[in-house]
């Protein structure tokens, strides 16, 4: 059985858009990484004006939302958690 390794460092967004279907994540490494919003409720039930305001953490390693209380780690996305 082989098991897939993942670069950490290559997990540390560089830009997040959040459209009314899902969360998309550009990476360091150029891969995008794209999610189901549903799988986020509080970004689901957000407005499109809460939605935009987050900020990059831990040198892109997460995204904050502080308005909605949501952190999402980069590396959980694209685990798929």
């Amino acid at each position: 059985m082989t098991t897939l390794v993942i670069d950490e460092s290559s997990l540390r967004a560089v830009r997040v858009q959040v459209t009314e279907e899902a969360l998309v994540v550009d990476l360091v490494d150029g891969r995008s990484v794209s999610v189901p919003l549903v799988w986020y409720p509080r970004l689901l039930q957000a407005s499109v004006g809460e939605r935009k305001q987050f900020r990059l953490i831990g040198g892109g390693e997460g995204i904050h939302w502080e308005l909605l209380d949501e952190d999402i780690s980069v590396e959980g996305i694209v685990a798929g958690r």
